[in-house]
């Protein structure tokens, strides 16, 4: 199928004077907090020069049609066109960086960057940084990061020249927890920063930044929005729903902020605003129980009848999730980890207001759409690995897969047009894994301070 070729363009250099009205509609309070204890520079960015635009140029997002599915027609929102990251934390991760560039500039203290992940956001921090002192905006001193990973995400942490070089390698550690619940990396990182900034601060004069805050993301995120009233404006006459893997779903509340911008400027219309369709798997499905029974209690979960004839585990009394399944708390993704997300009722409140559901897929699912996904994939920039085996981020083929059954499901509105948030995907042959010698295993906050003191 011949398909048009798309636009293409860069989501921070194109809108990025426009930062301050998204800063002020997406952030509660636009001070800086010199605090060790809960340092946050202000929302502050850098003059754009040609160093910064060297900087910012991994922003890079594609506005692809995918061609049709039953008769709704398919747009992918590829979002992972940096090679350093694949997926779509680029985004904040650059703005973040950006903010530490001129609080340092402005102030002359180094800034420690510290974040729990499970794998892309600490991934997407490291290669930003590293874009960072290779732009020469800073000094190796002067900013540095580190990132905190549940051990079941190994495999997907990168090797890069903050691994490889040992200097940077001792300013920017790589940790990793071995834990039953992935999640328990947030709660050890919040007390490391609230047991060890001040003395670190008092040690060297810098502060701690522990920036997985909201905000942080919401800034990035809004440029979606613009993106696509540059790229495909939405039209009067075929409504749109916008389709996200998520986990806490700050990607689609980002995107709600940047086109609640363009109502609030007369750029567009409210009655043109996007449903959303909120894509979840087995292991983590809070935000579609959420939205559908008003908690996060796996009871709502149906009931499902294990088949020995075929393997799997079945079920048909609600659509919103897989009919079949491996295992009905099978981890399809580590990368989706989030209980219990705070974001669920925002993300309630504007599916109620423009539209919207949520569904949730299996891997078994997943693999049987797979040849058909890749037949949709192959002439974009982002086409699957031949052998799934070897696919590593699994966002975009769940987003896929979740459209394509709501759609046969009858759980889309029959004729929206349906953006597809390509929100990450890579491969074995994409990168290189992190190995055992770039990375330091942890258990307590003595423990993180010991590698981080070591710098």
């Amino acid at each position: 199928m011949a398909r048009p070729s798309g636009s293409v363009g860069n989501l921070i250099t194109a809108y990025y004077g426009q930062l301050p009205d998204v800063v002020k509609r997406c952030a509660d309070d636009l001070r800086p907090c010199d605090d060790p204890n809960s340092f946050r520079p202000g929302f502050a960015f850098p003059t754009l020069d040609d160093r910064l635009r060297e900087f910012f140029s991994a922003a890079t997002a594609r506005w692809t049609p995918l061609g049709s599915y039953g008769d709704s027609r398919i747009t992918l929102l590829d979002l992972t066109g940096n090679p350093g990251t694949q997926t779509t934390k680029t985004f904040a991760s650059l703005l973040i960086v950006a903010r530490a560039v001129e609080h340092i500039r402005r102030s002359g203290q180094p800034v420690l960057l510290f974040t729990p992940t499970s794998a892309n956001k600490g991934t997407a921090l490291r290669d930003a940084v590293l874009r960072a002192l290779d732009a020469g905006l800073v000094t190796p001193d002067q900013l540095r990061v580190v990132t905190l990973a549940p051990r079941s995400c190994l495999g997907k942490l990168r090797s890069s020249r903050l691994t490889t070089d040992a200097d940077l390698r001792r300013l920017n550690p790589l940790l990793v927890l071995d834990s039953p619940r992935a999640e328990d990396v947030k709660a050890l990182g919040r007390r490391f920063v609230a047991e060890h900034a001040e003395e670190y601060a008092r040690r060297t004069g810098g502060r701690v930044w522990f920036s997985l805050e909201l905000a942080n993301y919401l800034v990035a995120d809004a440029a979606r929005a613009f993106f696509e009233h540059d790229a495909d404006p939405v039209p009067g006459d075929r409504p749109r729903l916008h389709a996200h893997a998520v986990s806490s779903a700050f990607g689609l509340l980002g995107y709600h902020q940047g086109r609640a911008i363009l109502e609030e400027t007369g750029a567009s219309e409210p009655a043109r605003r996007p449903a959303s369709l909120l894509v979840q798997h087995l292991h983590t499905p809070d935000m579609v129980l959420n939205l559908r029974h008003g908690d996060f209690d796996r009871a709502h979960l149906p009931a499902y009848e294990f088949d020995a004839g075929s393997g799997l585990h079945h079920q048909s009394a609600d659509p919103h999730f897989p009919l079949a399944t491996d295992d009905p708390a099978e981890l399809l993704d580590p990368t989706f980890y989030t209980h219990r997300p705070v974001t669920s009722a925002a993300m309630n409140e504007i599916i109620r207001r423009h539209g919207g559901d949520g569904i949730v897929v299996s891997l078994h699912e997943c693999v049987a759409r797979y040849p058909q996904l890749r037949a949709y994939l192959a002439d974009t920039g982002r086409p699957l690995p031949a052998d799934l085996r070897r696919l590593r981020e699994w966002s975009l083929v769940m987003a896929l897969t979740g459209v394509f059954n709501a759609v046969d499901r009858g759980l889309v509105d029959a004729g929206r047009d349906i953006v597809v948030h390509g929100s990450g995907s890579y491969g074995l042959d994409d990168y290189r894994p992190a190995e055992s010698g770039d990375v330091s295993e942890v258990r307590t906050t003595a423990d993180i301070a010991a590698v981080v003191g070591d710098c």
